[in-house]
């Protein structure tokens, strides 16, 4: 089960990873093109500017009005074993089957206005059938006067053909589904702050195994995150409603109260672990600071401007999960707090100041109550900076530099630094070829499935500069950072998986 929750959750990781990029051309051009904008900054009223940010603003749009095709689409790319680009094809075209058929059930069947709108799930729904469908029959032979409809091509048929009845299917489960969704949305809502927190708290704690890309797409996306009416259009998920007020130019007072699902991320990200950076730093022996000062300077440094924490939250994750624990709890009350100060602040990605000055700063303060970020995140610093501190002294947690660590020159003439000899490393450490069923990244992950892990050698992982590497249920996971990718689609390579 952990095992396919994983693989969910790395798929996700594609279509996500275009937001950030959607989210800066919305933002930037949504923001400068707005018309409070271009009256309180008349430098910006030129119309080649203008122009300029408004193809800014509906090209960073677009990716959001078409959110659930791109999932299909990356869900069926990123659970795919081979052959990938015919089975984005494929959870492309079954997508679009998909979204017809409803769309003619409806006109045939239901009262007129009637919609059904399945979001992130039907697309979820829609990629894994296409990724099963491909990995089972991407190399199907056909009788001899078919056979030009063998293999491959086999995949964009028969998952259209599936799409019909699954979108029968949605049809008839959907309606009573979607106003489930929105009863529990409703009760989430009366839970009130207290809701934020548990949310906060249970995203943070999910991370720590890569889980979390299962959690928040069911609020950004779903009917769990809310449902507005927005420039005459009815818009479901928390990030959805956002980004539709952000491109709405006539949207007045602050963004949906969906932003409670964001808000309480800047404090953490911008403050709170920066400062645990800190705490650490000054844990370690003073002869080992400089040493060790750059990984700590880095990790606060990424968590601050983009919002990703993973390099800093591995420097303790392992050698103390308890204090990992303690970390999501005080996420969970940034986020009770965020909700409590009415601070109302989206994001396209995660929590960091890139995103802070985009669509906190620059949409303005009656929009965002940007400004109690900063008193708030000043105070969060503060209490990060003490529990962590207290904490590592007082049970002697093992970061990085606490300790001496001496490597052999031996273990270190081991060592290729070249990427294709290393990556040869790694498949010998993980058991051999015969060993890995799969190999795939996150942003700072190398993730890979295993027959046997009790072939894996951990300590060629270290060698090679991994920050942790951990043991999960059927695979291991190294922390390699922003070099976990380069390895992944390195080692697929010399395995003829790509």
């Amino acid at each position: 089960m952990f095992k396919k929750f994983s693989q969910l959750g790395r798929a996700f990781m594609l279509p996500i990873a275009i937001l950030p990029v959607a989210g800066l051309l919305l933002g930037i051009g949504g923001a400068l093109s707005n018309a409070s904008a271009v009256q309180a900054y008349p430098f910006l009223n030129q119309e080649w500017l203008q122009v300029i940010l408004k193809v800014m603003s509906a090209a960073g749009n677009a990716v959001f009005a078409n959110l659930a095709l791109i999932f299909a689409i990356g869900v069926a790319v990123g659970l795919a074993k081979g052959d990938k680009g015919t089975a984005g094809l494929a959870g492309g075209v079954a997508y679009l089957v998909y979204t017809a058929t409803i769309s003619g059930l409806l006109q045939l069947f239901a009262k007129e206005g009637a919609t059904i709108d399945t979001g992130v799930v039907g697309s979820i729904v829609i990629g894994g059938m296409v990724a099963y469908l491909h990995n089972r029959y991407r190399k199907i032979e056909l009788p001899q006067f078919l056979g030009f409809f063998g293999g491959s091509r086999f995949i964009p048929i028969i998952a259209s053909l599936s799409a019909i009845i699954i979108g029968a299917f949605f049809y008839i489960i959907w309606p009573p589904i979607q106003n489930g969704l929105t009863t529990v949305g409703e009760q989430i809502a009366r839970m009130g702050s207290i809701g934020t927190f548990f949310y906060g708290f249970l995203l943070r704690l999910t991370g720590a195994v890569g889980l979390h890309h299962t959690i928040y797409p069911l609020f950004w996306y779903t009917s769990l995150g809310g449902v507005e009416e927005v420039a005459g259009k009815s818009i479901v998920g928390a990030q959805n409603i956002f980004f539709a007020q952000l491109a709405d130019p006539h949207h007045t007072g602050l963004f949906t109260y969906g932003t409670r699902f964001f808000a309480g991320r800047f404090a953490t990200m911008m403050f709170g672990l920066p400062a645990a950076c800190l705490a650490m730093y000054h844990a370690i022996p003073k002869a080992n600071r400089k040493k060790n000062g750059g990984l700590y300077f880095s990790g606060g440094l990424t968590s601050f401007l983009t919002g990703i924490t993973e390099p800093v939250e591995y420097m303790f994750l392992f050698v103390a999960p308890w204090l990992y624990v303690v970390h999501a709890f005080l996420d969970g009350l940034s986020f009770y707090f965020a909700d409590i100060l009415n601070i109302r602040i989206g994001n396209s990605f995660s929590g960091g100041f890139i995103d802070f000055l985009l669509f906190g700063v620059l949409q303005g303060n009656d929009h965002t109550n940007w400004i109690k970020v900063i008193p708030f995140g000043l105070a969060w610093a503060v209490i990060y900076y003490f529990v962590f501190r207290f904490c590592i002294a007082k049970f002697k947690v093992a970061i990085p530099g606490m300790e001496v660590e001496e490597i052999t020159d031996e273990a270190n003439e081991n060592v290729s630094s070249d990427l294709y000899q290393q990556s040869l490393q790694i498949i010998e450490a993980l058991g051999g070829q015969a060993n890995i069923e799969s190999v795939t990244a996150c942003a700072t992950r190398l993730r890979v499935a295993v027959v046997d892990p009790q072939k894996v050698n951990k300590e060629v992982f270290k060698q090679l500069k991994a920050t942790a590497v951990l043991e999960v249920k059927g695979g291991i996971q190294a922390v390699f950072g922003g070099k976990s990718d380069l390895y992944s689609q390195e080692i697929n390579q010399i395995l003829g998986h790509e």
